[in-house]
């Protein structure tokens, strides 16, 4: 049997390239199938934010931005496990690439969300901004009261 953080085998032959489109028909009674790109389900431990950049530089293997990319999925995870309900839970991340840019989004469970204070420390979110632009990030709110908290890098 496999380690549980081993990585699934189609990722190894991921290159940076725009998905496939879907070609299912979505059906009324079901729920909209997940976009093509990368989706993962992680437990809210220190340990899965690990796990997190190991599955997110695999999927994203050679794009130009990918080590930025695993760098904002690790802070995100992070804020997940540690600032949320998904401490001790779960959160969903999502990638997804085009030719130009990608893509990720942390799906947490939801919490109080707090505003960097005049002389706090830096945050990771702060790292996050530094990497993406001020308009490269943001959060929703996630229909299962949860929030996304998203990025976006272009090359």
């Amino acid at each position: 049997m496999e380690p549980a953080t081993a990585l699934p085998p189609d990722t190894q032959t991921r290159t940076c390239a725009p998905a496939p489109p879907d070609s299912r028909i979505h059906e009324p009674h079901r729920p909209a199938p997940d976009p093509p790109g990368f989706t993962g389900t992680f437990g809210g431990r220190a340990a899965e934010a690990g796990r997190v950049r190991r599955e997110i530089a695999a999927y994203l293997q050679t794009c130009p931005a990918a080590a930025d990319m695993v760098l904002i999925a690790s802070e995100l995870a992070a804020n997940a496990i540690m600032h949320t309900r998904s401490r001790g839970g779960s959160f969903r991340v999502r990638c997804q690439l085009s030719a130009q840019a990608a893509r990720i989004e942390v799906e947490d469970l939801g919490g109080p969300w707090r505003s960097r204070q005049p002389g706090d420390r830096p945050h990771g979110l702060d790292i996050v901004q530094a990497l993406t632009g001020p308009d490269g990030w943001g959060t929703q709110p996630a229909g299962n009261g949860g929030r996304t908290v998203w990025a976006r890098l272009s090359w």
